[in-house]
């Protein structure tokens, strides 16, 4: 198998998005999922599906999965599979496992089991969506770790033509503009000469309190 080959367990709400995502960004992907229905829904969609019982250990292993550069365990409801299923992908050897967790507790029997990844796609999706309620100028959030945060964030009308040595975020306040999103495209780490103009989105890092401040006292 070449690098960059997917394995999603689980076709629901979830794995489904997941598994169609990484196709239109041109990798390969193989779906499995006990429910065929699930499986015929989704093999026009992906590279290989296919209907099978991810808690067998024979059967992952005759679909070689051990040779994928990463393995997603996307299993809906039932935590049981899902926790079988990343014990055995860690045992056949899967280079990168992923797994969605469903509680607070199941993330933390996956990451004692040695899950490369766990991911708590409703409550990330509830964090962002209350960072974006409370803030109208805030596009997206996402928290890199518990003391870094990537925002999107769009420039008001009272800031377009502005460089960002004016704004100086750095200095000021100590988080960075790692990228500025134009209508005529994407500006990767810009310089302190760039101007940012209404409508502009601004990619900025750094702690919360560092983003909260330069939001509240720049952006308003």
């Amino acid at each position: 198998m070449k690098r960059g080959q997917y394995a999603v367990i689980g076709l629901g709400r979830f794995g489904s998005s997941l598994a169609k995502e990484l196709v239109k960004l041109g990798y390969e992907v193989l779906g499995i999922d006990k429910d065929e229905e699930m499986v015929d829904e989704m093999s026009e969609v992906l590279t290989h599906v296919v209907v099978a019982d991810a808690t067998d250990e024979e059967v992952l292993r005759s679909l070689g999965i051990r040779n994928f550069d990463c393995a997603i365990v996307a299993i809906g409801d039932d935590i049981q599979s899902s926790i079988m299923t990343a014990i055995l992908l860690k045992d056949i050897g899967v280079k990168t496992v992923v797994t969605k967790a469903l509680s607070e507790l199941h993330g933390k029997v996956l990451q004692k089991i040695g899950v490369d990844r766990v991911i708590f796609p409703e409550r990330d999706m509830g964090v962002r969506v209350a960072h974006q309620l409370v803030s109208p100028n805030l596009l997206d959030y996402i928290e890199l770790s518990k003391d870094y945060t990537i925002v999107e964030l769009s420039v008001p009308k009272r800031l377009s033509g502005r460089t960002l040595r004016e704004l100086d975020p750095r200095a000021k306040y100590g988080c960075s503009v790692v990228a500025i999103n134009k209508k005529k495209g994407v500006i990767i780490a810009p310089t302190a000469t760039d101007t940012v103009d209404e409508q502009d989105v601004m990619v900025i890092i750094g702690t919360n309190d560092q983003i909260e401040s330069f939001e509240s006292e720049v952006i308003g």
